[in-house]
């Protein structure tokens, strides 16, 4: 049985500066992009009303439509990050436009949660050190390592700790959603559908 989600272990790359407090799961992807039935092709409409204008036109001075982010990692943004509606689509769109990780002084819990279903890393740093980030990141060829073993995240001469979930940390790092946690005991889900009696609901 496969992965169901990318291992995370270390993220190395570029960082998009966006310091914007609450920053929403509308803002992030906005409901009218929602009727997909796939988890992908979220990504080109992501933070949609930020960066188009209203003729639908890029605008330049939005931090993910320099081209010097284009291929940036991770998000560097301000508190309560993903608050408003439960949506997975948010993280879904930060995955699908090809960020690995967020880092804020706090998040929503239930997107953070959501980000944790499919590997998109969310670390909590200070907003001392969220700020020395972001500045950090205005350089875009500066680059920052996030290691989830050590649990760091460090650039150039900054470097931070965050904490994890134990729980959590396991899943990243083995790149395992509920589904595949649930297929490590196959064999005694089957052992136990065997024992059924007949006239019971079976999964066979």
């Amino acid at each position: 049985m496969g992965f169901r989600v990318r291992p995370v272990t270390v993220i190395q790359g570029k960082m998009a500066p966006l310091p914007r407090a609450n920053v929403d799961t509308d803002q992030i992807i906005p409901k009218q992009f929602l009727k997909r039935v796939e988890r992908t092709g979220f990504g080109p409409f992501l933070f949609y009303d930020w960066a188009l204008d209203e003729e639908g036109e890029p605008r330049p001075d939005f931090v993910l439509n320099r081209p010097e982010y284009a291929d940036a990692l991770v998000l560097v943004s301000g508190p309560n990050f993903g608050s408003g509606s439960s949506r997975e689509h948010a993280p879904w769109a930060l995955e699908d436009r090809g960020f690995e990780a967020v880092i804020a002084p706090s998040f929503a819990d239930i997107f953070r949660s959501n980000c944790h279903k499919i590997g998109l890393l969310p670390v909590v740093l200070s907003e001392a050190e969220v700020a020395e980030l972001t500045r950090i990141a205005q350089d875009p060829e500066n680059e920052v390592v996030i290691d989830l073993e050590t649990h760091t995240v460090a650039a150039g001469e900054f470097k931070a700790s965050f904490e994890i979930d134990p729980f959590v940390e396991y899943c990243l790092r083995n790149g395992l959603d509920h589904i595949a946690l649930s297929l490590q005991h196959a064999e005694a889900i089957d052992a136990f559908e065997a024992t059924r009696p007949g006239f019971k609901p079976s999964l066979a």
